[in-house]
């Protein structure tokens, strides 16, 4: 019998192509699947859950591509049909606890203090006075702080916070601060770095560039290849353990004072800028990850 992937995907798009490919290297015809028409059903022939397109075989391994936004019901339908999944000895990667501890701020930055890790310090509260005293704070310390979406990518939503003036009212944050401080990285341009963490092992990474603080590619960044040093490998990969991720994008930076720390987990990492400038085939390693599990 012949190995049944899915991808779970909203898209088909170069990122969808090039996981096509890499599966093919290896025989396997993905099936390309939104977990939007996904969901659960007395009809279903493995226990109730429904999956279009798998009909009454379940797959082997699933790959999560991406889970596109929505309602707070409908993600958590989407996570349930993940959870489901596993529960019924699918290898799904990454899993959905993955997923929920890396789309979460707060619980990332939760685990990697908890884990050790070296990372920026972070605060989280549904309180605007608690936000406040924390600013002022902070002010007196003569540091900034930047204010993140809880849930949210590609530099999107970010806001550099200098004073009270600048924090937004709750409804603006959906009811929650969640407020890193502001790293000044080391060097002339602002920078940082994304490193690719696959099975525990470092296996690529980019210096991310820009003429203004916000360095996500999709933000203009230019991205450069990078040669890091262990001890900064060794990092990305301690912060990959520390969600339990099989594959993560790790954004690190170094500070002033030459301190390497972790900026953020992407448990659904895109990977495009990274390939353009790496010699590693980074999908053919996901499908190595999935088919080897």
């Amino acid at each position: 019998m012949s190995t049944n992937v899915v991808i779970f995907t909203d898209a088909y798009g170069w990122h969808e192509k090039q996981l096509v490919e890499a599966f093919g290297e290896f025989g396997v015809e993905p099936t390309l699947v939104s977990l939007a028409n996904c969901g659960f059903s007395e009809e279903s022939n493995f226990g109730s859950l429904s999956i279009p397109q798998c009909h009454d075989r379940l797959p082997h391994a699933v790959f999560v591509r991406g889970i596109s936004a929505g309602s707070f019901e409908q993600v958590t339908l989407r996570l349930d049909v993940l959870h489901a999944l596993l529960e019924l000895s699918v290898r799904v990667v990454n899993s959905a606890r993955v997923i929920e501890k890396t789309v979460d701020k707060a619980m990332t930055s939760h685990l990697l203090k908890h884990a050790d890790v070296a990372t920026v310090p972070a605060w989280t509260t549904e309180s605007r006075n608690q936000a406040c005293r924390l600013i002022q704070k902070k002010q007196k310390e003569m540091k900034k702080l930047v204010l993140k979406p809880l849930f949210g990518s590609r530099g999107r939503g970010l806001k550099l916070i200098e004073s009270e003036v600048d924090i937004p009212d709750e409804e603006a944050v959906n009811g929650v601060y969640y407020l890193q401080e502001f790293v000044l990285s080391k060097g002339d341009l602002w920078h940082d770095w994304r490193i690719m963490v696959v099975r525990g092992q470092a296996i690529s990474a980019m210096e991310r560039r820009s003429t203004q603080w916000i360095t996500n590619r999709s933000q203009g960044a230019e991205c450069k290849p990078a040669q890091l040093s262990r001890e900064v490998l060794e990092l990305a990969e301690g912060a990959a353990d520390a969600v339990g991720a099989a594959y993560a994008g790790v954004d690190v930076i170094q500070d002033r004072q030459g301190q390497w720390k972790v900026l953020e987990i992407n448990g659904v990492p895109a990977w495009r800028g990274l390939q353009e400038v790496s010699d590693v085939k980074i999908a053919k390693k996901f499908a190595e990850l999935v088919l080897d599990g």
